[in-house]
């Protein structure tokens, strides 16, 4: 059987111009199957799956939000961990256009436009993380603080 060829995102272009070292995990896609159906093909566990999540504030000013993919963001504690009075997630057109990514495949590395990433403090903790590569059915496993070398993400607690 052959071997299949990683594709070359603008996420695995960062990665590899950082000397991050990563696996890459591709996965038989499945529209509106999230990290589960993810989580299930790559036989690993959901809480290991991180969700790439595109929001904004009250302001209309974007950001990223990276999850566990069996917990969901309290958008409540987030807007007041940031300050502000609402945290909402963005249309999929908007989240697409900001990121150059397809929702479903949407990578916090190698976006179009570049924006602040917060992350559950928790994922830093994991061993390995399986984040979106930037193509539906594509993850990439690496370790959280490499990922974090690129990102400089800030810490939160949101999870619920």
């Amino acid at each position: 059987m052959a071997r299949e060829k990683t594709p070359v995102t603008r996420a695995v272009r960062q990665l590899r111009q950082h000397n991050i070292p990563f696996t890459p995990r591709p996965y038989k896609y499945q529209e509106r199957g999230g990290t589960a159906v993810s989580a299930k093909e790559l036989g690993v566990d959901e809480h290991q799956v991180i969700k790439t999540l595109v929001m904004e504030t009250d302001h209309r000013q974007p950001l990223i939000i990276l999850m566990h993919g069996d917990q969901e963001v309290s958008q409540k504690n987030l807007a007041r961990q940031l300050g502000v009075k609402q945290i909402t997630p963005c249309s999929p057109q908007t989240a697409d256009a900001l990121t150059g990514y397809q929702t479903g495949g949407i990578s916090p590395f190698g976006t179009r436009k570049k924006l602040p990433v917060y992350i559950e403090k928790t994922i830093l903790d994991l061993d390995r993380i399986y984040i979106n590569g930037g193509k539906r059915g594509f993850l990439v496993e690496l370790e959280p603080a490499d990922a974090a070398k690129i990102l400089n993400p800030i810490r939160v607690e949101v999870a619920i």
